[in-house]
């Protein structure tokens, strides 16, 4: 019983940075235009994940684009600035978005 609670402890401590970026994301607007794993109007945060994950700078890329925005890479649609958006904040949506495989 005892190792029954503590695995379940440790899954859900596991599991909470996980639902705190998710919470972040939520908080900041993201998942207006994302999902985690489907497109809404933006691509979804796997498909994001998929494609920058040989890129070694690919943290600092999204954090860069999920501040100033951007245009082109996923077609015709832009995805805005948001400049309410802290550094500190977009490089944890980063590092978040890119561990969503």
């Amino acid at each position: 019983m005892k190792r029954a609670l503590f695995v379940a402890a440790f899954g859900l401590a596991a599991a909470a940075p996980a639902f705190a970026d998710l919470a972040l994301a939520t908080s900041k607007n993201c998942m207006s235009c994302h999902a985690v794993d489907r497109k809404i109007l933006g691509p979804s945060f796997k498909e994001i994940a998929a494609k920058y994950k040989d890129n070694k700078g690919a943290a600092d890329t999204l954090a860069t684009k999920i501040i100033k925005g951007g245009s082109g890479v996923w077609g015709a649609v832009s995805m805005p600035a948001n400049n309410q958006v802290s550094e500190a904040d977009a490089k944890k949506l980063a590092a978040w978005v890119l561990s969503t495989k």
